[in-house]
């Protein structure tokens, strides 16, 4: 069972980015917003972030790295830090999924975890 003092929770909203597509290539373009919520009793950095992005024909690609668009923001109780970034495929449809490795105030690390969320070309799927 989780620790309700280390509660941090990630949403999602993603957008076709048709003007950087080039769809006769299989060149695919999409941006995301997250937004990073600390639900938990202690602040918390977010340290690291893992991506696992998986293309509609099944294609894995791993992405890890220190913090988001080059920060390592401190997320203070009952506040959320948002960034936007995006992602080519060579497929209409894909997903992403993984996690933010955390560090609280009090020196524990904790995952937050990524849920699958689906990237799609408007009218892609029916």
């Amino acid at each position: 069972m989780s620790d309700s003092r280390y509660q941090v929770d990630v949403s999602v909203v993603t957008h076709y980015l048709a003007d950087q597509s080039q769809p006769e290539h299989d060149r695919f373009a999409f941006a995301y917003t997250i937004t990073v919520q600390n639900n938990g009793e202690k602040p918390a950095r977010l340290m690291s972030r893992h991506w696992v992005i998986t293309d509609g024909d099944g294609h894995v690609e791993e992405v890890r790295g220190a913090g988001v668009v080059g920060q390592q923001p401190l997320i203070e109780v009952g506040k959320s830090h948002t960034y936007s970034s995006g992602t080519v495929m060579t497929t209409k449809v894909g997903t992403m999924q993984g996690s933010y490795e955390m560090v609280a105030d009090d020196g524990k690390h904790f995952d937050a975890i990524i849920k699958p969320f689906r990237l799609a070309v408007p009218g892609a799927l029916h």
